[in-house]
């Protein structure tokens, strides 16, 4: 399978090592270079000194590797008839993949050399290129024949192919992992304690068809005796009953194979032996107490004034009017109900004539609000006067309290002819 290369820069010489040492790598391979035929020059045959190197010699599979091939000596010599300037010749080459994956990755490089004089050998190359890693195992990299382009002049192209009567070294080796597998094996259980001896519901699922699943009680790490077999249905599901006699069995597990492993196991689903002689703990009992403070009898009324409507001079009549909503609140919690008594003055007008207080009547009314333990009465309709009148009561009883609500219209009787002008009196309300 041919990779699309990647163009990088290549050095002109070989790698360092120690003298006498080749580096990692190295290999020599008989090749054969024949000259450009516009060139007119004989083939150039003898060894080849290259050297393969990757990026990443422990790849898994999917990575993408990068590869590096370095042909240090070539046998290919200047196929022009004068100097070769610098920077003119271009290599592109192919490396072989054998092994866990097999192909070939082609490779080129930068268009980068010192000047070449007549008839000299040309420089060392190096050429670059990339590969997916699509198997898992050991693939191995060995050079394979490479192309000198020069472009001076003419472009000329000088092919080096390894000798008929051999192949070239493997060069590199690289190790492929396949990609992890998520382990899908799970454990489910009918209920989370049972007493010594208990039998346990248990479902594994997830397994292989077919698969012999191992259910096992576990203390912290290390299993218990607790243990049962099962043969994973068509759906990869192992339904059993595990007998947990272990009082040290903290959880279950499942697993296919000699022992649980995070690859072929399960779990652990958590599971609590209770102790059948335990009883369970005495039941605390506390005095738990509220106090309810009373509160006291009292009264608010809507508005200061109370404006009635005017009369005619001379013909007297009824001037109208309302006291205001008064609201009594009684949160006293006891059994003594309550009275709401009204007095009004006589009327003082212009030059001290008077209307008598006596003159002014009202029509009470009392609403006791939601929720009040007592009914509230309102009082008669008639005269008020200086001697006072009931405007609303709520008697004694078990328990009296309570919001109500109380009103009353007024009427004030003005005698034929009064002079005209305003006449005022005292309204007093005393709640007792």
């Amino acid at each position: 399978m041919v990779v699309l290369a990647a163009t990088t820069g290549g050095a002109l010489g070989a790698p360092a090592a120690a003298e006498g040492e080749a580096p990692p790598g190295q290999v020599d391979f008989p090749t054969h270079c024949p000259a450009p035929q516009e060139a007119g020059l004989p083939p150039a045959d003898g060894p080849t000194t290259a050297r393969i190197t990757v990026d990443n010699p422990t790849p898994q599979v999917g990575d993408t590797v990068t590869v590096t091939y370095q042909v240090v000596r070539t046998p290919a010599v200047n196929p022009v008839g004068g100097e070769l300037p610098a920077d003119v010749l271009t290599p592109t080459g192919r490396i072989l993949l054998a092994g866990a994956q097999s192909g070939e990755v082609t490779v080129v490089g930068a268009k980068r050399n010192d000047p070449v004089p007549a008839g000299a050998t040309l420089p060392a190359v190096t050429m670059t290129g990339t590969f997916t890693v699509t198997a898992p195992g050991e693939t191995t990299l060995a050079p394979g024949d490479y192309t000198l382009h020069t472009g001076h002049l003419l472009d000329l192209d000088t092919l080096c192919t390894a000798d008929a009567a051999s192949t070239a070294p493997v060069s590199a080796r690289l190790t492929a992992t396949a990609l992890p597998t998520a382990n899908l094996r799970s454990v489910f259980l009918g209920a989370a304690q049972g007493r010594p001896g208990a039998k346990v519901e248990v479902t594994a699922a997830g397994f292989p068809p077919g698969a012999v699943v191992t259910v096992a009680g576990r203390a912290g790490a290390a299993e218990t005796a607790d243990r049962v077999s099962a043969t994973a249905d068509e759906r990869g599901t192992a339904l059993v009953e595990l007998p947990v006699t272990d009082r040290a069995t903290t959880a279950v597990i499942a697993y296919e194979g000699a022992a649980w492993s995070a690859r072929q196991g399960s779990g652990p689903a958590a599971y609590t032996v209770v102790d059948a002689a335990a009883a369970p703990p005495a039941p605390t009992v506390r005095k738990v107490t509220a106090t309810v403070e009373p509160g006291v009898l009292g009264m608010t009324q809507t508005g200061e004034d109370i404006t009635l409507g005017a009369v005619p001079y001379g013909d007297g009549g009824a001037a109208p009017g309302r006291i205001g909503t008064v609201t009594v609140t009684d949160a006293r919690g006891g059994q003594a109900g309550w009275s709401l008594i009204g007095k009004v003055t006589d009327f003082t007008g212009p030059g001290g004539i008077r209307i008598p207080g006596a003159s002014l009547s009202w029509t009470p009314t009392c609403v006791a609000a939601a929720g009040s333990r007592s009914v509230c009465t309102a009082g008669s309709a008639g005269v008020v006067g200086p001697e006072g009148a009931l405007l609303a009561s709520t008697p004694d009883a078990p328990l009296v309290a309570g919001t109500f609500t109380i009103d009353a219209t007024v009427t004030l009787r003005v005698p034929p002819y009064t002079p005209p002008g305003a006449y005022t009196a005292v309204l007093t309300l005393t709640l007792s």
